[in-house]
């Protein structure tokens, strides 16, 4: 099973940034919300916006492995997914405006995600 893959490595991604999260709560002793801190706030919503995408993306890439998706279509789908989010999160790390990593790896997600559902409603409605 192939999406385990990137199952596997979006899960590990996840950790890094609720670690990222603690981190930072630990030394500014914020305990809920983000109190003001502009790089505690960064790092919550890189988080929240990989918990708010990378699920869909995940259970999309599943079905479609398995109504029988060649493999390289997986891992195509699968790295850019995983790309995308590394370059997401440290493009939101560094600034809250725009960045070049979180401007490619909104596309990266969104790409994924639109082509996952446009390939299985092709193999739904397929004769």
């Amino acid at each position: 099973m192939n999406t385990g893959i990137y199952a596997g490595l979006c899960g590990v991604l996840l950790v890094l940034l609720y670690l990222r999260i603690s981190q930072r709560r630990l030394a500014t002793k914020i305990g809920l919300g983000s109190g003001g801190d502009a790089d505690l706030e960064r790092r919550i919503r890189a988080y929240g916006n990989f918990i708010e995408s990378v699920p869909i993306a995940l259970i999309l890439l599943f079905l479609y492995e398995h109504a029988g998706a060649d493999p390289i279509y997986i891992h195509t789908f699968g790295l850019l997914l995983v790309i995308s989010r590394i370059a997401h999160a440290q493009g939101l790390s560094k600034t809250a405006g725009r960045s070049i990593g979180r401007f490619y790896g909104a596309i990266g997600t969104v790409l994924v995600i639109g082509g996952l559902s446009i390939a299985l409603l092709a193999r739904a409605l397929q004769p």
